[in-house]
């Protein structure tokens, strides 16, 4: 079953509109959803994703792969073509292990020090490319581990790549 946690009023949060009315005093009419599946099945992702009407998931990890069952990017992937939902891969846009340490530590100022260097490398531009491209196409939404996206290097992404994007933090 997908949904809520305590303390949120439903799957969205950060936002009172459903996800289909955009924000008229930001520029641009992009929107982009975030989702962290720590603490998730597969089902309750893929239930998360579709109640939301994305339709594209990228995947911002460096390493794909999960201990969790449903999340290493084959399996996930798999899941997701069965839900009607697209799949894409870009590790290019994942932390490198400096980043993945300070965060799980906590320490958001090394996380976005490192992380600011990663995006400056010319294959993570390209793939920010990819993801602001798949993302203006159809409804997408950028997932990595954390839950909760501001302890994740995805609001980092979007805040340099897509500062005026709106913003929708999916919790499952």
């Amino acid at each position: 079953m997908g949904g809520n946690v305590a303390g949120h009023p439903g799957p969205f949060h950060g936002t009172a509109r459903p996800p289909s009315v955009t924000d008229p005093t930001k520029p641009s009419a992009l929107r982009i959803w975030t989702i962290g599946y720590e603490g998730a099945t597969q089902a309750e992702l893929v239930a998360t994703l579709t109640a939301a009407g994305v339709e594209t998931l990228i995947d911002v990890r460096a390493v794909p792969l999960s201990r969790r069952p449903g999340f290493s990017k084959n399996v996930l992937a798999a899941g997701l073509k069965e839900a009607g939902i697209g799949y894409l891969l870009l590790k290019a846009l994942g932390t490198p292990p400096e980043g993945r340490e300070a965060a799980r530590k906590g320490r958001h100022d090394v996380l976005e020090r490192v992380y600011a260097g990663q995006l400056e490398l010319p294959e993570a531009m390209v793939a920010a490319a990819q993801m602001l491209e798949e993302a203006a196409a159809r409804p997408s939404a950028l997932l990595c581990f954390e839950r909760d996206p501001k302890g994740c290097h995805r609001s980092i992404l979007i805040a340099r790549t897509a500062p005026h994007a709106d913003v929708v933090d999916l919790f499952v």
